[in-house]
């Protein structure tokens, strides 16, 4: 932002944001970390490499400005769930948003798919979100500032579907679907909750893709180039900012024009 003068009205909130070892996760805990929020960050009990990372993040991002913790969490577990929305709330003396980000992609042709992929694949992109949205609910409407946010990563897949793609795409719009239903059911609590649904973004994932592939992949879009972690942080954050503080229920789609 050129304006120094500009604040994401962040500091001193406590926010979770899952799949924070990397790529987009990583990003938005960056973002947050630099408007002064207090952010936990994820790793998953079973990975020593993902512990080490996820202290090592912790050490940045209060570098950056913010205070940080390192939460093991198993999303697709829902006593994990609750053990991880009580460590926030007990570090940070509250919860006032949540960032659904972990996800899996598990991609194969419809008549090849096998049914434990379906179950994996549910089990964190969905179940999950909704098992760590259930346990983040009430310590949030205790929130001292009167409200909070949830933010859900969808997909563009989710809206637009994709070839080989089917129970990814039925994953995140699940999610967009949930998301909608929670924003009713606790909007007279002052919880407002949100998705964002990335197209294709500049990460390692879409790095290790061949030149000629990139460039198959940027014709599709009008604006004729992938998006950045940082596009997909400055959503994530207005949607958990109290700049957004009307807006509820809604998909936040950045994604280049690729869907409209």
């Amino acid at each position: 932002m050129s304006n120094n003068n500009f604040s994401w009205q962040l500091e001193g909130k406590s926010i979770l944001v899952t799949g924070s070892n990397r790529g987009i996760g990583k990003g938005i805990a960056q973002g947050l970390a630099k408007a002064g929020a207090h952010v936990g960050v994820t790793f998953s009990g079973s990975n020593p490499e993902s512990e080490a990372k996820a202290h090592e993040l912790c050490k940045e991002l209060e570098g950056l400005g913010g205070k940080s913790i390192a939460i093991n969490l198993n999303v697709s577990d829902e006593e994990s769930c609750k053990a991880g929305i009580d460590r926030m709330v007990k570090e940070f003396g509250g919860l006032y948003g949540l960032v659904n980000n972990a996800g899996v992609a598990i991609d194969q042709l419809t008549l090849r798919y096998k049914s434990e992929d379906w179950d994996k694949l549910m089990g964190i992109n969905l179940k999950g979100a909704f098992m760590l949205s259930k346990a983040a609910l009430r310590p949030m409407m205790k929130s001292e500032s009167g409200s909070a946010s949830i933010v859900n990563m969808s997909s563009v897949v989710g809206l637009m579907g994709n070839a080989g793609q089917a129970v990814y795409a039925a994953s995140k719009a699940g999610l967009i679907g949930m998301s909608k239903s929670l924003a009713r059911e606790f909007a007279s609590r002052q919880i407002r909750v949100n998705c964002v649904a990335p197209g294709f973004i500049d990460t390692e994932m879409t790095r290790a893709l061949s030149e000629d592939q990139r460039l198959s992949l940027t014709k599709e879009i009008p604006l004729n180039d992938l998006g950045s972690v940082e596009d997909i942080a400055n959503g994530t954050m207005y949607l958990l900012s109290p700049l957004s503080r009307y807006v509820t229920g809604e998909v936040l789609s950045i994604n280049g024009g690729l869907y409209m």
